[in-house]
């Protein structure tokens, strides 16, 4: 078991890969043996793909607040003429569909949480396509973002009522990132300076559903999440690393997160739900 990022990436060396270190601290947590905790991550990425799939299909949430984003991202893609490139930009799609497949109540697979739930499977599925991963290197992907996270839940937090959106977005977005290193052959040393640099840019996000729903602004915070995960993986590729340990900076997080006064931690009660626009959606939806 490891207990923070330097552990992580110490123990790791132990170990063919993060992904293997992770398998084994599941097994060590568990009680499960490797065949089970293999199953179980079949299932988290068969659910991933069948969110993906019907998001893109398009969808549109219980409330009618959010749906058909992924859509329109998906014959914006198909048209060539975007300005970003291709791999970000499916990333995004795929981030979206997943959170519009949440907000119409769908099946998703939290990763770490409903609300920032696009972020790995959509950068999972888009890397897919670029490198060309076999099975089971998107389940390597999925244990090597599961290492961090856990990292990241035990000494900071992944609750947006605890520690605003860097706690649930930021967190997936650095999951994501570290995965995509370390997919694309970097070192678990990189990996964890993907992480830094992911939740330092993210820090200080806060959380303010409007009308309380994980519909605005949570779907468009998973596409650019997304697109951060990507920029970090390439800046510590890159050799890039964070002035600040990795560690330090889960720590600041988390008392950034303790310090955000509540109308910014899952309330409702300010940022972006607290325009008139928000308020007047909130008493159409919920009513006086």
């Amino acid at each position: 078991m490891f207990y923070s990022i330097e552990d992580l990436v110490a123990q790791s060396a132990t170990y063919p890969s993060v992904a293997e270190l992770m398998i084994a601290t599941e097994i060590e947590m568990t009680g499960r043996t490797r065949e089970e905790i293999y199953t179980l991550m079949e299932r988290n990425l068969h659910v991933m793909e069948q969110s993906i799939e019907e998001g893109v299909a398009g969808v549109t949430s219980v409330t009618g607040l959010t749906g058909g984003d992924a859509v329109k991202m998906n014959d914006y893609l198909e048209n060539g003429q975007f300005l970003s490139g291709e791999t970000i930009l499916t990333a995004v799609r795929n981030a979206i569909a997943v959170n519009e497949v949440n907000a119409k109540m769908g099946l998703i697979c939290a990763t770490p949480t409903a609300g920032s739930a696009g972020v790995v499977p959509g950068v999972l599925m888009a890397c897919r396509e670029r490198l060309a991963l076999t099975h089971q290197q998107q389940l390597d992907f999925l244990f090597t973002a599961g290492a961090f996270g856990l990292v990241i839940a035990n000494n900071a937090s992944i609750s947006g009522a605890e520690g605003g959106c860097q706690a649930e977005v930021g967190s997936a977005s650095a999951m994501a990132a570290a995965a995509l290193v370390a997919i694309n052959g970097g070192s678990a040393h990189q990996s964890a300076q993907a992480v830094a640099i992911t939740l330092k840019n993210m820090m200080g996000l806060i959380c303010d559903p409007v009308a309380g729903l994980v519909e605005v602004p949570c779907v468009k915070r998973n596409a650019l999440g997304s697109s951060q995960a990507f920029i970090s993986a390439d800046m510590a590729l890159a050799g890039i690393e964070s002035v600040i340990p990795p560690d330090e900076v889960v720590e600041a997080m988390y008392q950034v997160g303790r310090q955000m006064p509540s109308i910014f931690r899952e309330t409702g009660e300010g940022g972006l739900a607290a325009t008139p626009t928000a308020r007047r959606l909130a008493k159409e939806i919920m009513g006086d």
